[in-house]
């Protein structure tokens, strides 16, 4: 079974910064590795995920961060997002949000580090808490 979800940026900085091979951050990458996670991506999705992921800061390799991107791109979905009356407490996640409703019809989640971000609903999880979703499946 194959779950669709758009990935917020934060779950892939967290995933590449993570030590450790067994926390929700890394499962969501292994699951879009394998294919569980369908990823719904836009291209303002892209420019987002490579605007942060090459920021000095963070100092992710330009492979690294080309090797996720195109996991995303190869895995998952192409999905243009649809205009809705939801407001974000950060204007760029507002992509993230409308990218995820455009699937709502087939179940899509909207998984982040940042539920505050978005309105409370139970298609925004965690990535621990889209795990416990698919573990239980």
């Amino acid at each position: 079974m194959s779950f669709f979800a758009v990935i917020d940026t934060n779950v892939l900085v967290a995933a590449l910064l993570s030590k450790k091979s067994d926390t929700g951050v890394k499962k969501v990458l292994d699951y879009i590795h394998n294919r569980v996670i369908i990823p719904l991506w836009h291209d303002d999705i892209v420019l987002e995920y490579d605007d942060v992921l090459s920021r000095a800061k963070f100092n992710f390799s330009k492979p690294k961060v080309t090797e996720i991107i195109d996991l995303i791109k190869n895995n998952g979905i192409y999905t243009p997002p649809i205009e809705t009356d939801e407001k974000s407490s950060d204007p760029d996640d507002i992509i993230f949000w409308q990218v995820a409703m455009a699937m709502r019809q087939n179940n899509a989640y909207l998984v982040t580090g940042n539920i505050k971000h978005y309105p409370k609903k139970d298609f925004v999880v965690t990535p621990s808490q889209m795990i416990e979703i698919l573990e239980s499946q």
